[in-house]
């Protein structure tokens, strides 16, 4: 059919009209959110505190010069190990206060005073080991009970806890009376040597355990006063983790709490558990000058030995708490989520739509946390919702 020229210009501008129309409803037209989108799944999920932390000796001594004197160059070196009752220093004995009066009262009054502590401390040793070896023996009668079911698995972990604590217990009171029979020693050896009018007799500066050199303050000869720290010793086979925690994460640990020490320079990770949570805090400023109520936590290896043994004294590991934890847990980005009022809320994806949900929350990490309901697993939900983001608005995934 032949149209006129005049008839082929109208249908050219509605053609026309049609397309700019076309363009402009296009261009009006609401267009889509761009957002990031999460799911909603099940999965394991670990709420932790995560700190810094470094590792120490657990019975670490230091020893001091008895008196005043001059002492010879140390003849051993760092890492070198010592046996107990071994010289680690001589001192020369200085005559001008060796013969001193007070000093030799002095001297007959410390001798009591360490005479008591150390009954004091074989006291407790005998209370300590009393008191682990029932706690062996409530360990070993609850793992007996344990096959037939007649205990649970709690009171199987207590006891092993209980156990472990009551040898550590007995460890540090044994140490304790070494340490005690040391200075009495040290005083006796003191009052000798004050009551000796010869100015030529060496006093020798002995162990008092068996272990390693961790640090020698000096190494050279020189005058030395009573109480100077002369050489520090320790096992570094019994090395614990010590991490200064925020107070208020504080209370939410206790003993026996597990610890995955990550990131310490070896493969893999270490597991540990709280062995002591000390009962006093300290002020601390961070690094953006907020001061900061902290408490320093201990935690022993539970790892075995040849796992950790390159670990020396002092070196720096990141401790991660776990303050709980399950294998099956319906989970969302915790970024997903804001506050709706009393309770928190989420914007689901539906549709290509944005629906909010209220959502009820359970455990909390740093970057996922628990839904109790208001979700399925599968459903998707908006991460970082800003402003432009309201119920029914169309949305789709960056």
């Amino acid at each position: 059919m032949n149209l006129s020229a005049p008839s082929r210009r109208r249908l050219a501008l509605v053609f026309l009209a049609f397309l700019i129309a076309v363009g402009l409803f296009l261009g009006f037209r609401p267009q889509p959110i761009e957002v990031d989108v999460g799911t909603a799944q099940r999965a394991p999920l670990r709420v932790t505190i995560e700190q810094e932390g470094r590792t120490r000796v657990q019975e670490r001594y230091v020893v001091a010069a008895p008196v005043n004197g001059y002492a010879r160059r140390v003849p051993l070196d760092v890492g070198q190990a010592v046996e107990r009752g071994a010289t680690l220093v001589e001192l020369e004995p200085m005559r001008a206060e060796v013969l001193d009066p007070r000093r030799r009262a002095e001297a007959q009054a410390r001798i009591a005073a360490t005479a008591a502590t150390l009954s004091a401390a074989e006291q407790r040793v005998q209370a300590a080991t009393s008191a682990a070896t029932l706690a062996q023996k409530e360990l070993q009668r609850v793992r007996e009970l344990r096959p037939g079911g007649f205990v649970s698995g709690t009171a199987e972990d207590r006891a092993a806890s209980e156990a472990e604590r009551s040898a550590a217990e007995l460890r540090s009171a044994q140490f304790a009376a070494a340490t005690a029979r040391h200075e009495l020693e040290a005083a006796r050896a003191a009052l000798h040597y004050a009551a000796s009018s010869s100015s030529t007799g060496l006093v020798a500066v002995r162990a008092p355990v068996a272990g390693r050199v961790l640090k020698i303050p000096r190494k050279s000869e020189g005058t030395v006063t009573t109480g100077q720290p002369l050489i520090e010793i320790g096992d570094p086979r019994t090395l614990e983790v010590e991490v200064d925690v925020l107070s208020a994460d504080a209370v939410r640990l206790k003993p026996g709490t597990r610890v995955v020490f990550e990131r310490w320079g070896g493969e893999g990770v270490l597991e540990g558990v709280v062995r002591v949570i000390e009962p006093a805090g300290f002020t601390k400023v961070s690094a953006l000058g907020v001061e900061e109520q902290r408490v320093w936590v201990i935690a022993a290896f539970t790892s075995p030995q040849q796992q950790w043994q390159r670990l020396g004294d002092g070196y720096r590991v990141e401790a991660s708490f776990i303050v709980w934890g399950a294998d099956d847990v319906l989970q969302i980005p915790a970024s997903s989520l804001f506050r709706d009022g009393n309770g928190w809320a989420v914007f689901a994806v539906e549709q290509d739509k944005a629906v909010k949900r209220r959502v009820e929350v359970g455990q909390r990490s740093g970057l996922a946390a628990q839904a109790l309901s208001g979700l399925q697993p599968g459903e998707r939900v908006i991460v970082h919702p800003d402003d432009r983001v309201r119920e029914g608005v169309r949305v789709t995934a960056r």
